[in-house]
């Protein structure tokens, strides 16, 4: 298992249409991500988990990836969670 930690950077933090792009990356990897705050643990793979986080903008969180290329996908994680996301409002 691979633990890496990320700063989430998007203005409105982690909500539902990050969550969905962030679980549908997640889904497509045969082994387990989870990501992890001060205020608990969910799966990647579910939207409705990482809504419930409530990740705030400039909140630190932790990706733990087990499975194939736990470096590389954790890595690409990160990434996600530390993305500025462009959504018209």
């Amino acid at each position: 298992m691979v633990t890496l930690p990320a700063t989430v950077r998007n203005e409105f933090g982690i909500h539902c249409r990050p969550s969905s792009m962030i679980a549908r990356e997640a889904m497509d990897y045969p082994g387990s991500i989870t990501v992890r705050t001060d205020s608990g643990d969910a799966n990647a793979k579910s939207i409705l988990e990482l809504v419930g986080l409530a990740v705030g903008r400039g909140q630190r969180v932790r990706v733990s990836v087990a499975g194939p290329d736990e470096e590389a996908v954790a890595r690409r994680f990160v990434v996600l969670f530390e993305q500025h996301f462009d959504f018209a409002r």
